[in-house]
């Protein structure tokens, strides 16, 4: 394999995220975006891909983000509606995609998810994502 820029890892990821939405593996109300692709003010539930290192010496390493947006859920909180994360969608979606990324087989790289948490979005829209942080060796 040439040597890999983060447009390629983007696009590694992407076409293998797509396929499992496409066959079902995973099921989201919104769309599959590699980065900045996101639509403004989506309410939807969306996976973003981005990467964010890759080195440029064999064997290449670097590290990847598969963040997973699902709307906050609107509970009644001591008489006080509130938005709350929907914990049981983000572990659905992410349980899901992590057993298909764990079941892949690329050739010349290997990649694992290093690192999985969830994190307020900080907007006018409710919603959490789920963070998997993805580390490549391409050799």
């Amino acid at each position: 394999m040439k040597k890999a820029s983060s447009i390629d890892t983007d696009d590694i990821l992407y076409r293998l995220i797509t396929q499992a939405v496409k066959d079902g593996v995973i099921t989201i109300t919104g769309g599959v975006y590699p980065p900045d692709d996101r639509p403004e003010g989506s309410t939807a539930e969306d996976i973003v891909i981005n990467t964010i290192t890759i080195t440029h010496e064999k064997p290449q390493s670097g590290t990847s983000n598969i963040n997973i947006y699902v709307a906050d859920k609107k509970h009644k909180i001591n008489k006080r509606e509130q938005y709350k994360s929907d914990r049981e969608r983000l572990r659905e979606i992410g349980d899901a995609l992590t057993e298909y990324l764990d079941a892949q087989n690329v050739e010349d790289l290997e990649f694992e998810i290093e690192a999985d948490t969830v994190i307020k979005e900080v907007t006018e829209i409710n919603q959490h994502y789920r963070n998997l942080r993805i580390s490549w060796n391409i050799h």
